[in-house]
């Protein structure tokens, strides 16, 4: 896929996270996969993105713990 269609698709799991939080897992899934995505092309992980998916994975360990 090319790498401005990967923009645009992890733009749009942006929205979807803000509009929909009750599907945060399943969209911060969606979220590592198109960052592996772009990690596979050599592109640089932006720091926010990076730090984001930093902060759902510890959000969702802590989630797991809980149950």
């Amino acid at each position: 896929m090319a790498f401005e269609a990967l923009k645009a698709e992890i733009g749009l799991l942006m929205t979807r996270m803000q509009n929909e939080p009750e599907d945060r897992h399943e969209m911060q899934l969606m979220l590592k996969s198109k960052l592996d995505e772009l990690k596979a092309f050599g592109m640089p992980i932006p720091d926010d993105l990076a730090r984001l998916e930093a902060a759902l994975e510890a959000e969702f360990a802590a989630d797991m713990q809980r149950k």
